[in-house]
């Protein structure tokens, strides 16, 4: 194996070494925040009756979470009082 091809290898692994890391020190940054989304802007899972991501029916259901910075979750507050949850509510649940 000639250096310079060694060399791109190296180079390559480094670089992906680093996009792995970066890749996961965001994803820890992120938190679920349960009864924020507005219909049909949850992401992925909501609850029962929602099969993913954009499929959450009611705005703010309990059930449907979205993807918010670490610790901002609960200070969220939203319309009516309603404020952002680490767990699923029961409230504002679709009818049915």
């Amino acid at each position: 194996m000639s250096k310079a091809l060694k060399t791109v290898a190296i180079v390559g692994a480094v670089a992906a070494s680093l996009a792995a890391h970066t890749t996961t020190a965001s994803a820890q940054a992120k938190e679920k925040c349960y009864g924020i989304a507005l219909a049909g802007q949850n992401d992925c899972a909501a609850g029962p009756g929602t099969t993913c991501a954009g499929s959450s029916t009611v705005d703010y259901q309990g059930n449907a979470w979205k993807l918010v910075d670490a610790g901002t979750c609960v200070t969220m507050e939203k319309d009516g009082n309603r404020m952002g949850s680490l767990e699923p509510l029961d409230r504002d649940l679709p009818q049915g």
